[in-house]
């Protein structure tokens, strides 16, 4: 290849593409960063977006699937309760005079393969209080979760459990056919066993 056309396909890849989901983004954090909604702000911001994203271009997520809406709301209202009962956990565990010690990390292997729902388990996860994802390895496509409270191979499974859980919920509330078809398989064969 000659050093011209490298030179070409340097330069186009560089330039990025226009991102208006991006734009919009990075607006709407410039406003709340200025903590005033102003037209000023609005259109600065805008600005500001339009040319961060031609410096910095965001690479594109591939997302096949589609939002089904009573999937999404039993994966919102499954995370606040998982989020409220974490923190009595955790508060309990706290102010107890002998907290138990010690905590272990697992290595969640996720079933289905994508960077977007990689990224939405590991907040779910972190969001709730006494687990947090320390690691995630994109292309082995494994997360690994520290359980502040696991002591036991018992916890570790129950956590990594949960995190295949989290998992099933998001692709039913975001998943494509094939990717619903894979997680329920899978969950209908450990119901199974």
């Amino acid at each position: 290849m000659s050093p011209r056309r490298i030179g070409q396909r340097i330069s186009s890849r560089a330039r990025g593409g226009f991102q208006p989901r991006a734009i919009i983004a990075l607006a709407v954090i410039w406003v709340l960063l200025w903590d005033r909604i102003t037209i000023g702000n609005a259109v600065n911001g805008l600005i500001i977006g339009a040319v961060i994203t031609q410096i910095f271009p965001l690479p594109s997520i591939q997302y096949f699937g589609r939002i089904h809406p009573w999937p999404l709301v039993v994966l919102t209202t499954r995370f606040f309760v998982d989020l409220v009962s974490a923190a009595i956990e955790v508060s309990i565990a706290t102010l107890d005079r002998h907290p138990p010690k010690g905590g272990s990390i697992v290595e969640v292997q996720l079933r289905v393969r994508n960077e977007l729902y990689m990224t939405i388990i590991s907040a779910l996860v972190s969001l709730v209080p006494g687990s947090i994802v320390v690691e995630a390895r994109r292309t082995a496509n494994v997360l690994y979760v520290h359980g502040f409270h696991v002591t036991t191979p018992e916890g570790l499974e129950e956590l990594r459990e949960d995190v295949l859980a989290v998992e099933t919920r998001v692709v039913r509330a975001l998943g494509s056919p094939e990717e619903l078809a894979a997680v329920n398989d899978e969950t209908t064969a450990k119901e199974d066993a």
